[in-house]
């Protein structure tokens, strides 16, 4: 019998009766490792899972390592910046020198992996026109792959960067035109400063100011219908969400006057007063709340609420588990519809039905403390959603809104810290206060025509205390 690797006929003598075996030129022995026998679609493919593979598939050990070398090396850093934390990567992004980097890089990479696709495939490509034809689609339809794939990874570094540059304010205000027909132009104008009284220390409390600003479309003023201080004690990790109802009033400010307005009109009033208040009316705010709270207030975020419903949508909305029946039969839909009704229980709200949940606060039975309670709720179930896979593919859309949606003077390089405090956290690390009773009963007597509160300074001291501990200025007084 002929050996299995060879191929042999008879011949037949006619002058003899002997036959004898001979080999034809196909009995070279077949050999695994010969490149000759290696498609080059299958290195093609390689190539396009990692530079390199594809020609050490063809047997070129040498070119396998100068393709891979470089990606080998960009695939470590970034694994070192993604074990360091997403916050340490996007507070990188949001520097334009590092993030025209990351964006060269990406599309570097890109042309890296096309060129090590083309380089395995043509050194396998033989005389065969099928086989070439085969392997040339494969690497146009790779190639698309790779395009499509690092210019969205471009584009996402790009649209992380750019919502940053609008979302970290400059040192001066940027003059903005209104954000709807009608409305003062000063809803966002008034959002760019230096920190108040940068933080002594890495590890001293942060104070940071939340205001929402209600500017739709059937609004005729631009109002801070929201405020909050958000305080972190790096060194803990716990945190304080302090809300103050919009009928504050008749408190007295640093200077020793009172202020006998709402606290909601404190802003508009700095504003339209320069001479009485020269630091302008977000300095203002922040120095007057701070001085109530007991704790100074370094940063501020500013938060446009329609930008903040588009926000909700475009991460899929929150799921909120609502305390007790709300019935607003005054509250205005934007499409004009009247009246909303939420049952007790779990739902999962879209943007505009939590918008609704956080600005309705005339049902039976409602109050602005229960607004208030709600606002910290959709807060705290938006970073819980911000933090699902899923949303991965949206950030670039995401960044976009919360670009146009969000103003802050946070210092971009303490970002990573803070975004690694959030993803560690639980809902037990958080404190939730409503500056309402009893810390600040309604007013009444002589002269009080409308609705206001007004503190009860010894429990509003204990309650600083009791959240900030020796950082509280009312400490000092304490027995």
């Amino acid at each position: 019998m002929a050996p299995p690797f060879f191929r042999t006929e008879e011949n037949h003598d006619p002058l003899t009766t002997r036959s004898h075996a001979r080999r034809t030129p196909q009995a070279t022995p077949w050999r695994p490792d010969d490149p000759a026998r290696r498609s080059p679609s299958i290195a093609v493919f390689l190539s396009f899972l990692w530079p390199g593979l594809g020609q050490g598939y063809a047997g070129r050990p040498r070119a396998a390592a100068l393709f891979a070398l470089p990606v080998v090396v960009v695939a470590l850093i970034a694994l070192l910046l993604v074990l360091d934390g997403v916050g340490r990567l996007a507070s990188l992004v949001l520097e334009p020198a590092t993030a025209f980097a990351i964006m060269f890089i990406v599309l570097l990479l890109g042309l890296w992996r096309v060129v090590s696709m083309g380089d395995a495939m043509n050194g396998l490509l033989g005389e065969d026109p099928g086989i070439r034809r085969r392997a040339v689609t494969v690497f146009a339809l790779l190639t698309v792959i790779v395009i499509v794939t690092h210019a969205w990874l471009g584009y996402l570094t790009w649209s992380v960067y750019d919502a940053g540059q609008r979302v970290f304010a400059a040192e001066e205000p940027e003059v903005r035109p209104s954000l709807a027909p009608g409305v003062t132009p000063a809803p966002m104008d008034d959002f760019g400063s230096k920190p108040f009284a940068t933080p002594a220390t890495q590890s001293s409390r942060v104070n940071m100011l939340l205001v929402g600003v209600d500017s739709s479309e059937n609004r005729n003023t631009a109002l801070t219908d929201t405020l909050m201080v958000v305080s972190v004690d790096p060194d803990t990790g716990k945190i304080a969400m302090v809300s103050f109802p919009r009928d504050l009033a008749d408190f007295t400010l640093s200077n020793g006057e009172v202020y006998t307005s709402k606290i909601n009109s404190l802003m508009t009033h700095a504003r339209t007063n320069p001479d009485e208040f020269p630091e302008g009316p977000l300095h203002t705010l922040a120095t007057e709340l701070g001085h109530i709270l007991g704790v100074p207030i370094q940063y501020y975020t500013a938060v446009d609420l329609d930008g903040f419903r588009k926000v909700i949508d475009l991460v899929g909305g929150v799921t909120i588990d609502n305390k007790r029946q709300i019935n607003d039969p005054t509250y205005d839909w934007p499409d004009g519809r009247k009246g909303f009704r939420l049952s007790p229980g779990r739902h999962h709200l879209d943007g505009v039905t939590a918008l609704a949940f956080v600005r309705t606060r005339k049902g039976v039975g409602d109050t602005d403390f229960d607004r208030s309670r709600r606002q910290q709720q959709v807060l705290l179930a938006l970073r819980s959603q911000l933090a699902k896979p899923e949303n991965i593919t949206r950030i670039p859309d995401i960044t976009q809104a919360a670009g146009n949606a969000l103003r802050t003077n946070f210092p971009t390089e303490r970002v990573a810290e803070f975004i690694g405090l959030a993803e560690t956290l639980a809902d037990s690390d958080v404190t939730g206060v409503v500056l309402g009773p009893p810390y600040a009963l309604k007013a009444t007597g002589p002269g009080v025509l409308d609705y206001r509160l007004r503190f009860d300074e010894k429990r509003l001291a204990r309650k600083s205390v009791e959240l900030f501990g020796d950082d509280s200025r009312y400490a000092a007084a304490a027995p």
